[in-house]
């Protein structure tokens, strides 16, 4: 049976109780046009992801070509630069193969006391004596497998036809790269590839001790020396974003998601010379 099928928890992690896009909204009209004048839409009829009639407990994206609705790959990227190429001066589309960690030993943890539990008393503690989950959790032995059956996804889609990214960014998270590390090592060169490790992928911030970072030098040890890694410019060394005091908003992680796909499609968009470039050769990522 596959590791990757999502439990109720999952699915309840990805949809807050709350409705944030009022909250979202506000945040969004007060910050300076200019440092967001991308505005984001999914494009529907491509991905099972991108349609109501998805039941989130019961896709299986490993044995569903990734969620793929056209006849083939080389379908999708003949539609998507298309697309491009008929795009008004304004405009681009890109594909994002988003992949959430696998299992770390907070989720474990999660899964050992239940949520309420979780949210009482143990999200704001590193250890009960048996696992530690803070701060910076690795993956569990089941969360490295999954990213070894994403792995083998991966290489049956690419087998088939599916696009290779172009490009590849990490959260600064452990659980974020071993994940990626797992996924790729055997399929690509990661020090060519050189993914990048991006402040602004990081999970909700604040209050739970998981979502702590290691120092930039931890991080460095374990992936930018061995698997080339690069850090974004200004990457600090210690963990300045985290406070235990406060734990942010889903509208405010909805805001600073917004602020990173600005930073990608921001991508060489400074002449036409460098958007037909960035059309045709960073579409996939």
């Amino acid at each position: 049976m596959s590791l990757l099928i999502p439990s109720k928890v999952d699915y309840d992690d990805a949809h807050p109780a709350t409705n944030h896009f009022q909250e979202y909204a506000t945040l969004l009209s007060q910050q300076p046009r200019e440092d967001f004048s991308w505005k984001f839409e999914v494009v529907p009829g491509f991905f099972m992801q991108a349609e109501e009639s998805t039941d989130d407990l019961k896709f299986r994206y490993t044995e569903q070509h990734f969620g793929l609705m056209l006849e083939s790959w080389s379908e999708l990227i003949k539609q998507v630069h298309a697309l491009n190429e008929s795009a008004a001066d304004n405009e681009c589309y890109k594909v994002l193969f988003l992949a959430r960690h696998g299992q770390g030993f907070h989720n474990f943890a999660v899964g050992k006391y239940g949520l309420p539990e979780w949210n009482r008393k143990w999200r704001h503690l590193t250890t009960d004596g048996e696992i530690v989950w803070g701060p910076d959790p690795y993956l569990t032995e089941r969360g490295v497998n999954q990213a070894l059956e994403n792995r083998d996804a991966w290489k049956n889609e690419l087998s088939i036809g599916c696009p290779l990214p172009q490009k590849f960014y990490s959260s600064p998270f452990t659980r974020s790269a071993m994940t990626l590390v797992n996924t790729w090592n055997e399929i690509l060169d990661l020090k060519r590839v050189a993914p990048m490790i991006k402040e602004n992928l990081r999970e909700t911030i604040g209050v739970n001790r998981c979502d702590q970072r290691s120092d930039k030098k931890t991080i460095e040890k374990r992936y930018a020396n061995q698997y080339g890694f690069l850090f974004e410019p200004g990457f600090h060394e210690i963990d300045d974003y985290f406070t235990e005091e406060w734990r942010e908003s889903i509208g405010e992680q909805t805001l600073r998601i917004n602020r990173f796909l600005q930073f990608l499609f921001d991508l060489d968009w400074n002449s036409e010379q460098a958007k037909a470039k960035n059309r045709r050769d960073s579409t996939f990522f």
